[in-house]
């Protein structure tokens, strides 16, 4: 019957004896994705690609014909996933440590491309060979099997795993040693006539739920709340209801994007001292899980929008055209990227218009979209002090440098106060002040959003800014006490 040991991460070798004698010339194998880390290189490798040069998607089609090995060793020519920052298990490298101290030969094998394997042996530093997949052979399965009993010996070697493709190795080890792998996959383990060891080092059903959650960003939901400003500068309660079903629409479609945008940022979020904790650079989703997430949130978003009008759905298409464009290219074009975050938070207020059929003055479109392309610079402005801090000098992934912080600077300020000077024309207007009992209370909102620009544009300069500004705004209390005497005076000048 096998043995069967249940070891928690971190510190499972606290539960393994040591082997000696004999038991030392037995090697240690030890997988890479999955196992030793936590994710797939060869997904990685992909979006890394991808994120890089969009249409290398077209060639990695191409390289399908090829054949598994063919495919890793062609995206491998073209992109590795960056060694030195994949997530890896503290459990199995003790397991490594352990096998190191007493002696014993540890190998890395894995279906990942050779030049993938070699990477990360050399950067973990405690392999004595690595074996991965050379373009012809696709070191996975029952391949891997023959290669490591030509090797080893039947039963001359422990093999550490973690999913159902391991079963055919697992049945020719001495010792098989399951990382995170299903019930399912450890019940058919468990029936070999080997010893077993099972390393339980994954997440709960609930911490996934909250990862999946967290990658959506429900915080930045809030933005979404923009698709309610027609029906309320226009002051009409009919138009609430469409305006809802296009805020889920749009929760559901942003979200989406979120998921890509990250999947696309993966190897730069991990080199940042706080987008690190992100689901998906922290190893904690699979890439193909975020993949699967986006696709049901996008087909979710088009099913709700079809309830609403033509206008509406074909804004939200436009929308998600724009976003994935920015998430693939235009994120890195100098100046365009702000311009974009700006239009896409007016594209919110659009859709609004468009959802409950209500029509969207241009002095409304003006005022979005200087007021957003202010928040939108201090997003970059944000992220430029912070790597002054850091000792950096030019941002990944973007095509910004320290030394443009003064330009940045002067694009948050120009912007916000022109949108000040474009509400006070918007109030001016006689449709806008027929449609108030005492308009000159909203006068009064005029200083209060110049002052909150201009402390907004100074807490960034000082580097004091959260990585996203409307988070700032929703957690900073003077801002919320901007906000809240704002909309008291636009009640006020509406029914007093």
């Amino acid at each position: 019957m096998a043995q069967v040991g249940n070891v928690s991460a971190p510190g499972p070798a606290d539960n393994v004896v040591p082997l000696t004698g004999e038991d030392a010339t037995i090697a240690l194998v030890v997988d890479l994705d999955g196992t030793l880390a936590t994710v797939d290189t060869l997904h990685e490798s992909a979006m890394g690609l991808i994120s890089r040069n969009p249409m290398r998607l077209l060639n990695m089609i191409g390289w399908l014909r090829q054949g598994k090995a063919g495919f890793k060793a062609c995206l491998a020519a073209e992109a590795l996933a960056d060694a030195s920052s994949l997530p890896l298990r503290d459990g199995v490298l003790d397991l490594i440590r352990q096998a190191k101290a007493a002696g014993r030969p540890v190998l890395l094998v894995s279906a990942a491309d050779q030049r993938q394997v070699d990477a990360v042996a050399k950067h973990v530093g405690l392999f004595d060979e690595a074996a991965g997949s050379d373009g012809d052979r696709n070191l996975s399965g029952r391949d891997k099997a023959d290669f490591l009993v030509s090797r080893f010996g039947e039963r001359g070697f422990d093999y550490v795993g973690d999913s159902s493709v391991d079963l055919a190795v697992w049945r020719k080890a001495r010792r098989a040693i399951t990382v995170s792998a299903s019930e399912a996959t450890r019940r058919r383990v468990e029936s070999f006539p080997v010893d077993v060891e099972h390393l339980i080092d994954r997440p709960s059903g609930l911490e996934k739920t909250r990862a999946h959650l967290r990658a959506m960003r429900p915080h930045q939901w809030l933005k979404n709340l923009l698709v309610f400003v027609p029906a309320v500068a226009a002051h009409s309660p009919g138009a609430l209801l469409p305006s809802f079903v296009a805020f889920v629409a749009f929760c559901l479609a942003a979200s989406s994007v979120y998921l890509l945008n990250d999947l696309l940022d993966i190897e730069a979020d991990r080199n940042h001292p706080r987008k690190k904790l992100r689901p998906f650079a922290a190893g904690l989703i699979p890439v193909s899980h975020g993949l699967v997430h986006a696709a049901i949130l996008i087909i979710a978003a088009f099913a709700l929008a079809l309830t609403t009008t033509p206008q509406f759905l074909a804004v939200l298409a436009g929308y998600l055209v724009l976003t994935f464009a920015y998430s693939l290219y235009l994120k890195r074009k100098l100046m365009i990227d702000i311009w974009i975050l700006a239009t896409l938070y007016t594209t919110r207020i659009i859709a609004g218009g468009a959802a409950s059929e209500v029509p969207i003055s241009e002095w409304l479109l003006a005022l979005s979209m200087f007021i957003f392309l202010s928040l939108a610079a201090v997003k970059r402005l944000s992220e430029l002090t912070d790597l002054v801090k850091r000792g950096a000098t030019e941002t990944a992934g973007r095509g910004y440098r320290t030394s443009d912080i003064p330009v940045i600077l002067g694009v948050v300020l120009a912007a916000g106060y022109s949108s000040v000077l474009v509400l006070a024309l918007y109030i001016s207007n006689d449709k806008i002040t027929a449609l108030y009992a005492r308009p000159e209370l909203l006068w009064l909102i005029c200083p209060l959003l110049l002052y909150w620009v201009s402390r907004v544009a100074m807490i960034s300069y000082r580097g004091e800014m959260h990585d996203d500004p409307i988070v700032f705004a929703v957690k900073d209390k003077v801002s919320l006490a901007i906000f809240g005497l704002a909309g008291v005076l636009a009640v006020m000048g509406a029914v007093a």
